[in-house]
């Protein structure tokens, strides 16, 4: 049989060089932000003929807008519409940039248009915080009170709340890294994306939490760390399964589908990677480190300085 709960501690430090290297890299490289953040305009179009990304850049930076962002939708017939992402316009200025590329392609087809003023985009931040931090805490709230016949309840809770925090950094620290390497953006797919692995990884977890009650309700003398990798082991089948079939659709989507959902797509992929790991290698075995009382030795262990008396 595995002994995931054995090798806890290995677990612990591939989790905790991940994290750290996405730390790095987020706080290092930050996140770039799309016009739902901040100040800024989104063009959409198509051209009659076929037209490659690097012309249009070209294009766009001698119409006078060398930071534009571009990005394409390719279709499985062929060329889909250009998503050009600038600094705010006004419609005159638009005009301007619809023209130009009129005269460098030919035929321009102007699809969508939107801009975001500064008030907007601080508000969509505020409001993408709040739902993240409200949905942490409700989860928390939920675990512990689902199970509040278990001895200590709480730290089912945590423990799940800190493995999608894990998850949740992961994909951040990612998405810094691809936003520094290919330009991707954070949007509100990307929010959206970040509340689906929240719940995507919690019901992962629940779900080994849960096998965790039945055995231990089953022998209430057992040992814990034995009945915890039990239970992993007895839902692995499970875990494994439902993750690499969603996985299989996400990569659909990525492929296939287009830039309009490439953020959400891809948020997804790499949180339920991550997820995945966390749920079967890290929380259950939080718990299991919690119950021993592994905190302190752990600690201790860290370089931390240390002070003389």
């Amino acid at each position: 049989m595995l002994d995931i709960v054995g090798k806890r501690n290995r677990f612990f430090l591939i989790s905790g060089l991940a994290l750290l290297i996405c730390l790095v890299a987020l706080f290092a490289l930050g996140l770039k932000f799309s016009i739902e953040f901040e100040s800024g305009s989104r063009l959409r179009v198509s051209f009659d003929q076929p037209v490659e990304r690097e012309q249009l850049s070209q294009v766009m930076a001698g119409l006078g807008y060398p930071e534009a962002v571009i990005e394409t939708e390719v279709l499985p017939g062929g060329q889909g519409d250009f998503f050009i992402r600038t600094r705010e316009l006004v419609e005159n200025e638009k005009d301007e940039i619809l023209d130009g590329l009129s005269a460098a392609f030919g035929g321009v087809t102007e699809k969508e248009f939107g801009n975001v003023s500064p008030e907007a985009g601080r508000e969509t931040s505020r409001t993408a915080i709040i739902a993240v931090a409200l949905a942490s805490a409700g989860i928390l709230l939920y675990v512990t009170w689902a199970f509040r016949r278990m001895p200590n309840p709480f730290r089912y809770g945590t423990c799940a709340i800190i493995a999608l925090v894990h998850d949740t950094l992961i994909t951040l620290g990612v998405f810094a890294i691809l936003g520094e390497v290919l330009n991707w953006q954070v949007d509100m797919m990307f929010i959206t994306g970040i509340l689906a692995i929240i719940g995507y990884s919690v019901n992962n977890t629940v779900v080994i939490f849960d096998r965790i009650r039945e055995n231990l309700l089953a022998d209430t003398h057992a040992d814990f760390a034995g009945v915890v990798n039990d239970s992993i082991v007895e839902t692995l089948g499970r875990s494994l399964t439902t993750s690499f079939t969603t996985l299989i659709v996400l990569l659909a989507l990525l492929l296939f589908v287009g830039v309009s959902i490439q953020n959400f797509a891809l948020v997804l992929i790499v949180g339920i990677i991550a997820g995945t790991f966390d749920s079967v290698c890290v929380a259950p075995s939080l718990l299991v480190a919690w119950d021993r009382g592994d905190w302190g030795g752990l600690i201790n262990r860290l370089p931390l300085p240390r002070t003389r008396a």
